[in-house]
């Protein structure tokens, strides 16, 4: 009991040595059970002495048939008797070993080549033995094939390999990986991914492998990005697979790491991706852009486009002499400074640098030698892709405005011209702060697209705004001025163009004193809009004028202006006409396609004059009919065009309900101050059509 004890002990001490220690019991599988190595000893007179299973295994015979007997006689064929002795004597005499291939008889009666290894044994009584360790041929050869070829493949191998153990660190790595890292072969082994590769995720990478190594479930081409120390200065990228390794009993050994460099292939598909995101901003700005015909509002959604997806901080700055309607006299080789008037500044989150920037709507200088100034001036952009000191100087109006930028952390610049018909309207302003990148020339492509797009859309609102000022000017002339005394008459007249982004129309007003004391009260809408119909809207007024003081019936004169209508561009117009005789409190009115007037007694509730139906002035041969209703001092009459009531949303119907309920309500409130309230409560911001208004109420003749 005390040896089996004894023995006991020992196996579990070697078994229990410290984990990762050289002695410890090795899995069955390994490559010994595989080429399965015979050990034979055979004494000075050759004899066999020791014999173990695998020879048993090899041979056919068992240990009980084969210890004691001579070994030539046993194994070996007549034929090959003599050379056996000889290399046997060989080995005895001269303690030179023998290797090569032997034909070995087995007990079956058949020959099987085994590959040995001869050598002589001393023992501690001086005496001698020949050991023999034999495998077969055929496994051996084939053992050697397969790891010649593997030897091969990994050596001259353009994919990088490596070979890493249970703990996760390099056993093995082949040329190929050398270069891919940067780092020799001694300086890998026994190191792990993130000590050689400082600059990867190396902690994601190793769970990675974890996970392989735990599951043996493969992983394969997963991208990597990140900095060797090949390369340190630029990013790359790496397809990486991964196998766990298992030895001939299934058991992990460790892992096989694949690694193919990517880099071309991952820039180009950055490149794709980038070019997709030009492309998708290039989309949303033909959409986003140029909505109305509104110079600031244009301005303002080129400043959202740009910001963030390419900058940001943007700002659209355009030519005082432009907005002006003077061309652009800045030239290469001019040296005066640039007037910019602000329109727009935008800002992907909350910064100083927005304080920098000119206020939309102020004039801004800047001289020859500021960025902005430079991009006008040569009409082609202008990059800084890293700010410094100086630099910052030449991008901010002034130092308050650098030290801002300075302050917001802004570190890369450009400004591209906005061109429209071959004029340099002004430029796009933007800046990164945030966004460590700096502008690339990428970025350059996709701001000039933007301002190129955008420019023909403020240049298109910059006419717009010039045509249509020409024509409210032209309005405005042609409106009458503040009527003076009427006789029994107390009236307030308004005009409210449309909204900006829309174009002027051919809304007008007039108050004509007549003989006896009457007043002519007009109102008419011209159809349609711009400079044409506020010249037919002049060409009206002044023969409506003409026509009133021919005493003629409000028929008549409609009839008049109906035939004066035919011949303008735009042909047709509305028009309610009336005429008040304050001596028999009486008003006479007469309409052609106008909306109802709207009549306030004192003490009831407003209604809608039903007047006798007309078609529009222009149509012509079809008659006008008048009425007459009695006008009281303290009642009131109003007067005015569709611009008041109409709506997208609601039905005109639900709009003069609107405008009588309005009316209700304003009591004995003033014509002024009345007026005032149904353009602020009827009207709406962004109203597409202009208005013309006219409240009379009746007063005791003096």
């Amino acid at each position: 009991m005390g040896g089996a004890d004894e023995l006991r002990a020992d196996r579990e001490a070697v078994d229990g040595a410290v984990d990762g220690a050289e002695v410890g019991p090795s899995p069955a599988g390994g490559l010994l059970d595989v080429l399965g190595v015979a050990a034979i000893v055979i004494d000075a007179d050759g004899r066999i002495v020791l014999w173990s299973p695998q020879a048993e295994d090899l041979v056919g015979w068992s240990a009980h048939e084969a210890l004691g007997k001579y070994a030539a006689r046993l194994l070996v064929g007549e034929e090959h008797l003599p050379l056996v002795l000889r290399l046997f004597d060989q080995v005895m005499t001269t303690g030179q070993s023998w290797a090569g291939v032997f034909p070995v008889r087995r007990k079956d009666g058949t020959t099987r080549r085994l590959e040995f290894r001869n050598m002589r044994l001393l023992d501690d009584l001086g005496d001698f033995y020949a050991l023999g360790l034999a495998t077969d041929r055929e496994t051996l050869r084939r053992v050697e094939r397969d790891l010649a070829l593997s030897v091969r493949l990994v050596d001259q191998s353009p994919i990088g390999l490596a070979v890493l153990g249970p703990d996760l660190r390099y056993v093995g790595v082949n040329a190929a990986l050398v270069r891919i890292d940067g780092v020799s072969a001694e300086d890998h082994l026994g190191r792990t991914v993130g000590e050689v590769l400082p600059f990867i995720d190396a902690g994601r990478t190793e769970a990675s492998m974890r996970r392989v190594l735990e599951t043996g479930v493969p992983l394969l081409d997963r991208q990597v990005v990140g900095r060797a120390p090949a390369d340190p200065e630029h990013d790359h990228a790496w397809s990486v697979s991964m196998y766990r390794l298992d030895n001939v009993a299934g058991r992990p050994i460790g892992l096989a790491v694949s690694v193919v460099d990517v880099t071309d292939r991952y820039r180009a598909t950055a490149e794709a991706e980038r070019a997709r995101d030009r492309l998708a901003v290039v989309a949303d700005a033909s959409v986003r852009i140029g909505t109305t015909l509104d110079l600031e509002q244009t301005a303002r959604e080129l400043a959202d486009v740009a910001v963030p997806e390419l900058a940001d901080i943007a700002a659209v700055d355009v030519l005082d002499t432009v907005l002006e309607g003077r061309p652009n006299r800045i030239t290469s080789g001019a040296e005066a400074p640039a007037v910019f008037r602000a329109l727009a500044v935008s800002a992907a989150y909350p910064t100083v640098a927005v304080d920098a920037a000119d206020p939309p709507g102020e004039l801004a200088r800047y001289g020859a030698d500021r960025l902005v100034t430079r991009c006008v001036r040569t009409a082609r952009p202008v990059r800084e892709a890293h700010l410094d000191e100086q630099a910052l100087s030449c991008v901010a109006r002034d130092r308050r405005a650098a030290d801002l930028l300075a302050e917001a952390g802004v570190h890369s610049y450009l400004a591209v011209p906005l061109i429209a018909r071959g004029e340099v309207l002004g430029a796009l302003d933007l800046k990164r702060a945030r966004n460590p990148m700096p502008f690339s020339d990428d970025d350059t492509l996709l701001a000039c697209e933007l301002a190129a797009r955008a420019a023909v859309c403020i240049d298109n609102a910059r006419l717009y705004r010039q045509q249509r000022e020409t024509a409210l000017t032209l309005q405005r002339s042609m409106l009458p001025e503040a009527p003076g005394d009427l006789t029994g008459l107390e009236v307030a007249t308004r005009y409210q163009p449309a909204g900006p982004g829309s174009e002027v129309g051919g809304d007008w007003f007039d108050v004509i004193p007549l003989s006896d004391g009457r007043t002519a009260l007009v109102v008419g809408d011209v159809m349609g809009s711009g400079i044409n119909a506020a010249t037919s809207m002049g060409r009206l007024r002044t023969a409506t004028q003409t026509l009133s003081r021919l005493d003629l019936e409000p028929a008549g004169v409609l009839r008049h202006l109906d035939e004066i209508s035919a011949g303008m561009d735009p042909s047709l117009a509305t028009c309610v006409y009336a005429v008040y005789d304050p001596h028999h409190h009486r008003c006479r009115l007469c309409t052609a396609g106008h909306l109802p007037p709207v009549l306030v007694r004192r003490g009831r509730e407003p209604v809608l004059l039903e007047l006798p139906t007309a078609p529009p002035l222009g149509v012509g041969g079809i008659p006008f009919r008048e009425v007459t209703v009695d006008l009281e001092p303290g009642d009131r009459l109003v007067l005015y065009t569709d611009g008041l009531i109409e709506t997208r949303e609601e039905d005109i119907d639900s709009r003069l309900e609107a405008l009588l309920a309005l009316m209700a309500t304003l009591g004995d409130s003033g014509l002024e101050e009345s007026c005032d309230r149904l353009l602020r409560e009827l009207r709406h911001p962004g109203d597409h059509d202009d208005v013309a208004l006219l409240m009379a109420c009746p007063v005791p003749v003096r």
